[in-house]
């Protein structure tokens, strides 16, 4: 239970929901999968990857329905939190969510980004209760790295016990 906000903790809440943190996928480049600067934990954007493969790749409305990609939004997510968890002690050790960022490849006629987003936004308000509600973008764009159809950044704040 986290005494301050009344809440139970992220590594309960991801056992009742019968989901395991991953481990943090390795950089596909020259960076570090999250950073701690200031007391806040921000990661490089995570991709739908499960076990090293990228679940899918295409744009969204056109080979990725918009379904499969709040699916792949929601893998994305989890894969940022490990993230984040990694640098801070472990998931108990985030204290809240700030921000989401979701950048959905998207074919040129689709709008549903928001929607799409609801994927990854729902799995932080399951894992973390009321400390997962945050600031969010949902953003189209062409194309991603690896031709992914999601990609995922977050911004949580670390609670003071972590560092």
């Amino acid at each position: 239970m986290n005494e301050e906000l009344g809440e139970v903790a992220a590594s309960t809440r991801l056992a009742e929901l019968g989901i395991t943190l991953p481990a943090v996928p390795a950089p596909v480049a020259a960076y570090l999968p999250a950073v701690v600067s200031a007391g806040q934990v921000f990661t490089a954007g995570q991709l739908p990857f499960v076990d090293g493969a990228l679940l899918e790749t295409g744009k969204v409305g056109a080979t990725v329905t918009p379904e499969r990609a709040a699916e792949l939004a929601r893998v994305a997510a989890l894969n940022a939190v490990a993230a984040a968890a990694s640098v801070v002690g472990g998931v108990d050790g985030i204290r809240r969510v700030v921000k989401l960022v979701v950048f959905v490849a998207s074919a040129p006629s689709f709008t549903g980004q928001p929607q799409v987003a609801n994927g990854a936004s729902e799995l932080l308000q399951q894992v973390f209760g009321q400390r997962g509600l945050h600031a969010r973008s949902a953003v189209g764009v062409a194309v991603l790295p690896l031709d992914s159809p999601i990609e995922v950044e977050l911004v949580v704040e670390a609670s003071a016990a972590s560092f």
